[in-house]
């Protein structure tokens, strides 16, 4: 899993600059309204509306800063730094240290290359380590130290 995205947003943008085959796949977690622009008329809106392409330029360009930051992750950090990195990141979007979990037990080994069980058992050791405690989806981070020391723990 290379991301999940919220509406309103976009996927698949790099056919409509180079004409290739989109190189990932989507599927919806839940239901939504999608919209198809033909290339041909998004390239002349983009002629007429400059400003247009930049900004779907700078979706593209922090794609890719993800794209890179996820494959350096998944080459060289463990199962545990990628799960601590995860709920950091996730306390950091909801601006809170509690939070619900972002996805199932399942949906987050696929975002980081592994099996339920995995994620699962990290779970219970951070939880008995005093890092976080979850209730039902609701996580709640009890020492940032320690778990910002398990993101960057070396190997």
């Amino acid at each position: 899993m290379l991301s999940i995205e919220a509406a309103p947003a976009t996927v698949a943008e790099l056919p409509l600059f180079d004409g290739g085959a989109y190189p990932a796949s989507v599927r919806a977690l839940e239901p939504v309204v999608t919209l198809f622009i033909n290339k041909s008329d998004f390239q002349q809106f983009c002629r007429q509306n400059p400003d247009v392409a930049l900004k779907v330029l700078a979706v593209v360009g922090r794609r890719l800063r993800h794209l890179v930051g996820l494959v350096e992750s998944m080459t060289f950090g463990s199962i545990i730094q990628r799960l601590a990195r995860m709920l950091l990141d996730a306390s950091k979007a909801a601006g809170s240290d509690t939070f619900d979990l972002p996805a199932t037990h399942q949906e987050l080994a696929s975002r980081l290359g592994t099996v339920r069980e995995v994620v699962s058992r990290n779970l219970g050791r951070f939880r008995a380590q005093g890092f976080i405690s979850i209730e039902d989806r609701h996580v709640h981070i009890l020492n940032r130290t320690g778990l910002q020391q398990e993101s960057e723990a070396q190997g």
